[in-house]
Formats: C-alpha cells, structure tokens, sequence
C-alpha cells in the first residue's frame, strides 16, 4: 500500500491535491486517505476495462456482410481469470485494509488518564458539548430539566456536575491526545462530521454512541451535520479548535463556573 500511494505522488503529485481531499490532521486518517484512493484506483481500472471491452465487442461483433450471429456462448479462459481476479482484489481491500482500519478507528483506546471524553449532544440545530471537571467526573443529567438556560439538563443537586464545563458549537481538544467522544442526540438522527480529522458518524436518538480520534495539528475547523436534520440543517455548524496542552487548561478554566 505504501508503494502506491508512492506511485500515485509520483504521477499526480500529493494525492490529497490530486483527489481534492480535505487536509488531514489525525492520526488515522492517512490510512482512511489511502483506502479510499486505493478503492477509487480500483474503480477506475474497471471501468477503463469494461469500456475498452464494450467498444472492443462493438466493433467485433457489428452487422456485416457475410457474418451470421451465433447464439452459443463462447468458452474462454481470459474473462474466467479476469473475473476472478476482481474477486482477489476486492477480497484484498475488504480483509486486508477495510476490516483492520475499521477495527482500529472504532476500537475505543483504554478510558485511562491519557484519554480526553468528551460528551455531545446533539439538537436542532445546535451540538452542545460537556466536559467533566476537575474531578474527572460528569455530572448527571436528567431530560426533565433539560431547557434553554440548561440544554444538557444539568442536575443541580448533583455535586459531580457543579464543576463541568458546558459549551454550544465550540469543542476544544488538546493535540497529540486522543480524545473519545460519546454521541447521542435529543430529537432526530444528526451526523457528527470533521473532515479535516476524517470522522463521521451518525448520532442515534436513545443511543450513546463513543468515536475517537487524535489531532496532530493545532487550528480551528469546522464541525458539520452530514444528515438533513429539519428546515434548520444548514445552520448546524459548530467548530473544533485544537488547543496546545496549555491553551486547552487555560480555556478550559476559563469557561468552568465559578465557584458556589
């Protein structure tokens, strides 16, 4: 896989140019980049070859003088071999790069001290995001208290969720640490979607959902719902900043609640 996408640079030059791909920012996401390259190389030798073959047959086979149809299938051995052929490459991109990268990326890492969690939750037409706070654990939350001043539904006499920092459409991670998202959603089915960090996934109502990933890049980016979720779904954008260790502590602090 390495040589090909060596290959590929060579002819095209940088592949993300090349296939107009978004940067890529995460630890997994050049594995996701050459898959879908590899699958779309694929794709395209099939349908130069079916096409030359098509023409091929078009020309071979037209109505001339002194040429009858025949009606018995010919018996070659060439379109046997390709056909299996085609079956090794696809078994070979489903058991040797699909399977393994997709066992990787939703494999969640150990929930030890090193990970970031974040929870999101999803609405028309907002992501509203929580953090657990200096003690490391989130607060409870309860769908009867849940309104414009508390969308999370805060339980204000747990005292787990005095600390927590709550933010709409802002998500803040540290680089370099791998952070693990759980999703679920209030009304309808959204779709978590970053694609400079090659993450997509559909937030289910009635479902936790965990992703994860690592960014390896500081900026801001754009956070989109990749679901037509109402009227309002053009205006579901949130945006991701990854923070440097110490700007994340530093506006992590500044966004806790004050102390009661």
């Amino acid at each position: 896989m390495d040589a090909l996408w060596s290959a590929l640079g060579l002819v095209f030059g940088h592949p993300l140019q090349f296939w107009q791909l978004p940067e890529d920012v995460s630890v997994h996401g050049a594995g996701i980049d050459r898959l879908l390259i590899a699958v779309h190389v694929f794709m395209a030798v099939l349908f130069v070859g079916w096409g030359a073959f098509y023409l091929y047959c078009l020309v071979k086979f037209r109505a001339r003088a002194g040429h009858t149809a025949t009606y018995v299938p010919p018996h070659a051995r060439i379109t046997s071999w390709l056909e299996v052929g085609v079956v090794v490459v696809e078994v070979a991109l489903l058991f040797g790069l699909s399977m393994p990268l997709w066992g990787a990326y939703k494999n969640s890492p150990p929930p030890d001290s090193s990970s970031l969690h974040v929870h999101v939750v999803a609405e028309q037409y907002a992501w509203n995001f929580h953090y657990a706070g200096k003690d490391g654990v989130f607060g409870r939350t309860r769908a009867d208290l849940i309104s414009s001043d508390n969308p999370l539904g805060l339980d204000p006499d747990d005292p787990a969720g005095k600390d927590d920092v709550t933010t709409i459409n802002q998500l803040h991670l540290r680089v370099n640490q791998p952070v693990i998202v759980e999703l679920t959603s209030k009304d309808v089915i959204h779709s978590f979607s970053i694609p400079v960090m090659r993450v997509k996934q559909d937030v289910i109502p009635g479902q936790r959902i965990p992703i994860w990933w690592t960014a390896v890049k500081t900026g801001t980016w754009e956070i989109a719902c990749a679901q037509l979720c109402g009227l309002g779904h053009y205006r579901m954008r949130g945006m991701v900043t990854v923070d440097t260790a110490e700007d994340f502590d530093k506006w992590l602090a500044e966004n806790a609640p004050a102390a009661q």
